[in-house]
């Protein structure tokens, strides 16, 4: 009896304890006054702090802007600068009215000095004007999942009612680094680039400081402005692993996102995740064989030790083929799975090729070979 009652004694104080004492579940902590560090590739927190306050952003908003520039898929497109779409405050790639620059040029002025006047001549340009445009960034965000944001500005300037979050920003993120152009861009710590009247070539510098001194460092975006404080977004990349950290409102953001991406690397493992099909073969019509084998590629999944029992598959495959077919040819795919979110997609092909008969056949021995081989595929 006393045993027993000491044994709920002390049961009864750690409970206390974490009553009074609750465990920090955050794994790391920074100066901002909200982060959040994710995998790249799933989209998993691997740690964060405040990561749905709404807070102004700052130019990583320009990660949007960006983003819906470069989603025209034109960034040869020539613009002629007005006076309008460089009338606005803050920092500047140098644009005038009657300056031709082009959209490519655009995502470089806005994504490494932080052009203001680069992110109005895209929205002007894009959408006919910045209210439009602004509509396109919401929509856009919606589109992500972006729950917790609202866009006013394409630039990032003040508004009490342009906000994101950590997570959201992060999750923003995750969708542009996708984009080729957008990831060769902000990886860079300079460009050079020709506009003007006559154009010329000079050269814009990137403020992200972290391109310099962190070795992992592959972007993204700096942001300041009185009221959001510092602003930062960042990602890192190092054997096949890519993590995402994003800090509003950090007066120590170089220091902080140093430890949250060292820190994030560190989670990370490589799993081979491959579906095991259950389906080996694919049945052909008129072809000298039956059948045909089939493969899919490996699937060498990133994800933590914890999550990677949350990514699933899901096969597609043909339930017929006609002859002729070559090897290599696809018959199918297998999606892959983070949750409930589209995370990577492989093709399923032909090992080997078959030929078509030779021998002609007539109308009802096709008819039978097509019904044999649709009955075949629900066995």
């Amino acid at each position: 009896m006393k045993s027993f009652s000491l044994r709920f004694l002390c049961m009864a104080c750690v409970v206390v304890i974490f009553l009074l004492f609750p465990l920090n579940t955050t794994a790391i902590s920074t100066s901002a006054k909200a982060f959040c560090l994710v995998n790249a590739e799933t989209g998993e927190v691997l740690a964060a702090e405040n990561p749905h306050r709404r807070l102004s952003m700052a130019s990583t908003t320009k990660i949007m802007t960006a983003l819906i520039l470069a989603e025209q898929n034109t960034p040869e497109k020539e613009v002629t600068v007005t006076s309008e779409m460089v009338t606005v405050e803050g920092s500047s790639m140098g644009l005038l009215a009657g300056d031709s620059v082009s959209y490519y040029e655009l995502l470089v002025g806005m994504l490494l000095p932080s052009g203001n006047d680069a992110a109005n001549t895209a929205a002007i340009s894009v959408a006919g004007s910045v209210p439009q445009f602004v509509e396109l960034m919401n929509k856009r965000a919606e589109e992500i999942g972006m729950k917790n944001t609202n866009f006013v500005t394409p630039s990032g300037l003040d508004s009490d009612e342009h906000y994101s979050t950590a997570y959201d920003m992060a999750m923003l993120t995750r969708v542009a680094l996708k984009n080729d152009v957008i990831n060769d861009i902000v990886s860079k710590e300079s460009i050079s680039v020709t506009f003007g009247n006559p154009p010329y070539q000079r050269r814009l510098y990137n403020h992200n400081k972290l391109l310099g001194n962190y070795e992992y460092c592959i972007g993204v975006k700096t942001g300041f402005t009185k009221k959001s404080g510092r602003c930062l977004v960042s990602a890192a990349e190092t054997d096949s692993k890519t993590v995402i950290a994003v800090t509003l409102g950090d007066p120590n953001d170089w220091k902080d996102h140093k430890l949250l991406l060292d820190y994030g690397l560190s989670q990370l493992v490589i799993e081979d995740v491959t579906s095991n099909m259950t389906i080996g073969t694919v049945p052909v019509v008129g072809g000298e064989s039956d059948t045909i084998s089939i493969s899919t590629e490996r699937y060498l999944a990133t994800c933590t030790d914890v999550s990677k029992s949350n990514i699933t598959s899901k096969v597609t495959v043909e339930p017929f083929v006609y002859a002729p077919v070559k090897a290599g040819q696809t018959v199918g795919r297998v999606d892959y799975y983070y949750k409930n979110e589209l995370i990577h997609t492989t093709d399923i092909i032909a090992l080997t090729s078959v030929d078509a008969e030779i021998v002609e056949k007539d109308f009802f021995e096709k008819l039978k070979d097509k019904l044999f081989c649709i009955i075949k595929s629900f066995i």
